[in-house]
């Protein structure tokens, strides 16, 4: 639930009777929690937060925050611990055990199954089909996950202990441990069956009886693979011999000259694009867009393509090598100095027997996939003139409002004191009293103006308020901050010998990278790009990449990113195309 980032939508301190009522949630949640230990878990005096968040699929959550961590959230009026109070409390839910080449997989959003479950001396954990629990690893009872159980003690023992044991919702390096202080699951001894610990050779004889569980739960596993009885676990335990692969895999690659890597990934990126990305509809295809948006996506994360460093220097001599001794695609000049893919051998063996088309997936690269852009609020600040005239709705000088609850507030003010022109048919004004006329007429106007109409006085006060704005990035807590929010600056300037060059500044204020953003565009449009200082700004750097490229750098910042069109300034002068 919490493996991808997170929306905060309020972050704000519980009051004295909400504690109260949470305490005797936690209470039922968890019998086996003393008062002693819920008054520490939630605290009387010192600060104690609730924030409601919006997941990546949208469902709502409320997280409780003590202690600087947060320590229980709460979904469809269900409560449940995090990692951080269970590791204070571990006994507070029924456990699962497993072995830890496991965790990565639960970390990633996998459930717990139940090849992959350690079954101790004295049995399962008496449990029920959606009770709470949690998973621990063997040879540390501090749990790493939690989540429900998917079917009974019984059942899973019926069932021969196959399929899904446990529905993970939260674990140990995910996004709501983050929202924290990031601190690493302590160790406390795992006495198996909750059997004291043992001394000198009990001891000794305790812990080889560990290691052979662990030696016989790899055997499980590795047999699992190799029956593919469950494809779910089957993977969890593959992980590692794909990870030793991918190891010797680099090892090899590391005595291959750059030239001989770059020209690998390139007939890698070729195969791929040509298995999932082209269609015969599509055909013919020049070859810049083929490589620009069909080449560059299957490039594997953490690679860049780059033509100019392969043997083959150029795009036309890489897919003349394809046609010429592969066969595989046929290139041909249809406009004078344009090459265009005219066709696709999709028979040929080499295509065929490639990667698989799900490698493409997981080969577009991730750090730009998980960005979401922040959710801003226009605010105005309560100013000391205009404090008279929002005393009586408690909000004082520096309080942040939207303007709705702008328009709420003075129209409130103007009922209760009957300021409404009752004069006027329409009702459409309002008389001004000795507040108003202290907050919202210059001097010049009092003794001339007597009323306003309702969209003057709104706007009169908004005026005179400052304006601010609130950003919330996924995860992290809103800020408020003075002024305007400085869009995104995108523009065309000459560099040399009348040379176009695209420049982008502000990507700072989005938590956008401007070296991750560098590279995207790179990649887009086969230009070089650089990174320099902004002058007279601290901690900002700005991208400049060659030729016109506003029109692509649109394409990225609204559809890649998301970032909405109101933010970004310039994208008006994106070059446009000649006569035909």
């Amino acid at each position: 639930m919490f493996a991808k980032p997170f929306r905060v939508k309020s972050n704000i301190v519980m009051k004295g009777s909400d504690r109260r009522k949470l305490k005797a949630d936690i209470a039922a949640a968890f019998p086996s929690l003393s008062s002693d230990e819920l008054s520490e878990l939630v605290p009387n005096k010192e600060e104690f937060n609730v924030v409601k968040i919006y997941t990546h699929k949208g469902d709502a959550v409320t997280i409780y925050v003590g202690h600087k961590n947060p320590l229980f959230f709460e979904m469809e009026k269900q409560l449940y611990p995090t990692v951080y109070m269970l590791w204070r409390y571990p006994a507070a839910l029924p456990t699962f055990r497993t072995w830890p080449p496991v965790l990565h997989k639960l970390v990633g959003g996998a459930d717990l199954m139940l090849p992959g479950v350690v079954v101790p001396s004295d049995g399962l954990p008496d449990v029920k089909r959606g009770d709470s629990c949690a998973v621990t690893l063997v040879n540390n009872k501090a749990p790493v996950a939690i989540g429900t159980a998917a079917v009974s003690c019984a059942e899973m023992q019926s069932l021969g202990m196959k399929g899904r044991g446990v529905c993970v919702l939260h674990s140990y390096m995910d996004h709501l441990w983050a929202f924290g202080e990031k601190s690493s699951p302590p160790t406390l001894r795992d006495a198996e069956g909750g059997a004291p610990d043992l001394n000198g050779d009990q001891c000794l004889a305790e812990e080889q009886e560990e290691d052979e569980e662990e030696e016989e739960a790899e055997h499980q596993a590795s047999q699992l693979v190799k029956d593919q009885a469950c494809p779910a676990v089957a993977e969890q335990a593959e992980g590692e011999v794909e990870k030793a692969n991918e190891e010797g895999e680099q090892a090899h690659q590391d005595d291959k000259s750059p030239q001989e890597v770059m020209d690998a990934l390139l007939w890698q990126c070729f195969l791929l694009a040509l298995k999932s990305k082209v269609k015969k509809s599509e055909l013919p295809l020049l070859t810049s867009t083929f490589l620009r948006n069909h080449m560059v996506s299957c490039c594997p994360s953490g690679k860049h393509l780059d033509i100019k460093k392969s043997s083959y220097k150029k795009l036309s001599k890489f897919l003349h090598v394809m046609q010429q001794q592969h066969s595989l695609v046929r290139v041909k000049e249809l406009t004078k100095g344009v090459e265009s893919i005219v066709e696709v051998d999709w028979k040929s063996p080499e295509l065929r027997f490639s990667a698989p088309v799900e490698t493409v997936i997981e080969a577009v690269p991730q750090t730009e996939a998980q960005y979401h852009p922040p959710e801003i609020t226009a605010l105005y600040s309560v100013p000391a003139r205009l404090q008279p005239l929002f005393q009586d709705a408690n909000k004082r000088k520096g309080v942040a409002l939207q303007p709705t609850e702008v328009r709420s507030i003075v129209t409130e003010y103007v009922k209760n004191n009957d300021l409404v022109d009752e004069t006027n048919k329409s009702k459409n004004y309002v008389r001004i009293n000795p507040t108003l006329c202290d907050c919202l007429l210059e001097k010049s106007e009092y003794q001339d103006v007597e009323t306003l109409k309702w969209d003057e006085l709104f706007s009169r006060t908004l005026g005179r308020m400052q304006e601010c704005y609130q950003i919330a990035f996924p995860g992290q807590t809103p800020q408020i901050k003075k002024g305007h929010i400085e869009p995104i600056d995108v523009s065309v300037a000459s560099r040399g010998s009348n040379k176009k060059v695209t420049v982008i500044k502000n990507l700072e204020v989005y938590a956008l990278d401007p070296s991750a953003v560098a590279i995207a565009l790179q990649r887009r449009v086969q230009a070089s790009s650089v990174l320099q200082a902004v002058p007279g700004a601290k901690d900002k750097v700005l991208v400049q990449i060659q030729g016109n490229q506003i029109q692509q750098v649109g394409h990225l910042l609204l559809d890649h990113y998301g970032i909405p069109r109101k933010y970004i300034q310039g994208l008006d002068k994106a070059s446009k195309g000649g006569k035909k």
